[in-house]
């Protein structure tokens, strides 16, 4: 008796064996769910709150000047918002610097409406000012939508720039001896559920620099890519870089040229 039980676990197992490749294929990957998860809330996507008070602020005379930011030039000329956003960083002829959205909303905020840019750059994330900065991004970001990244690389400064961040990213440093590339410079790496792009070389469609600005959903705010870099610095445990500050702008630039081509579906919506 006990030879037919032990013939007929080993049957069950071998056709369990069998079945097994069929049904490990039909489950999703880990990736797969956080997609579909993402899919599910994009129509419902809280950056939208954002974006249409940042065409409120945009449109709105404020600051000491009392004057909108509507002549404020984001590269496409003054006013013009519809593709500036996937070429940022750029050069800037008035402030002879490169400068990502960030910024130049700075300097715009400054020039034309009066605000101090020092204090706003020195205001803690989604504070002040720096909740105005965040919605003027998300509104900014919404106009390319579906364009393709393509940053100029026209100018010594912007291929300079360019450098500069790709030598910020791939710099190990701190406690952990940790770089931005440790996380993003190899493919297949992830932490916890979440999938790291290969931000190297082109990662494509909305991934990496092409998904940000983004809506947080573990914090319930929106990230700018400041913002995003603040944190990255936080947690290879690396002082954290001042507020629209060269390195952050030379990364943006690393990222964002490399990034070439890929549409942007910035806000996005993250965990």
């Amino acid at each position: 008796m006990k030879h037919y039980v032990i013939a007929a676990v080993l049957a069950g197992l071998a056709l369990g064996m069998l079945g097994a490749p069929e049904a490990s294929a039909q489950q999703k990957s880990t990736a797969e769910g956080i997609a579909e998860y993402r899919k599910m809330l994009e129509d419902g996507n809280p950056a939208e709150l954002f974006e249409a008070k940042g065409e409120d602020l945009w449109k709105r005379k404020r600051g000491p000047g009392n004057a909108s930011l509507e002549l404020c030039d984001l590269g496409k000329g003054a006013g013009q918002v519809k593709g500036a956003f996937v070429e940022l960083p750029r050069y800037f002829t008035d402030t002879k610097r490169v400068q990502d959205l960030e910024s130049r909303l700075l300097t715009c905020m400054e020039t034309l409406q009066g605000f101090n840019a020092a204090e706003i750059a020195s205001t803690p994330f989604g504070r002040g000012e720096q909740l105005t900065m965040e919605s003027l991004v998300a509104w900014i970001a919404s106009q390319s939508k579906g364009l393709r990244f393509n940053l100029p690389q026209g100018r010594t400064e912007e291929r300079t720039m360019r450098e500069l961040g790709r030598l910020a990213f791939f710099y190990r440093a701190g406690p952990y001896d940790f770089s931005c590339a440790s996380c993003h410079g190899d493919e297949g790496k992830r932490i916890r559920l979440q999938d790291l792009p290969n931000l190297t070389r082109n990662p494509g469609d909305g991934v990496g620099f092409a998904a940000w600005p983004a809506y947080r959903v573990s914090s319930g705010e929106l990230w700018s890519m400041q913002r995003r870099l603040n944190d990255c610095f936080r947690q290879q445990r690396f002082p954290y870089p001042g507020y629209a500050s060269e390195v952050t702008i030379a990364l943006a630039a690393y990222m964002g040229v490399n990034a070439k081509g890929a549409e942007s579906i910035a806000p996005s919506l993250k965990r």
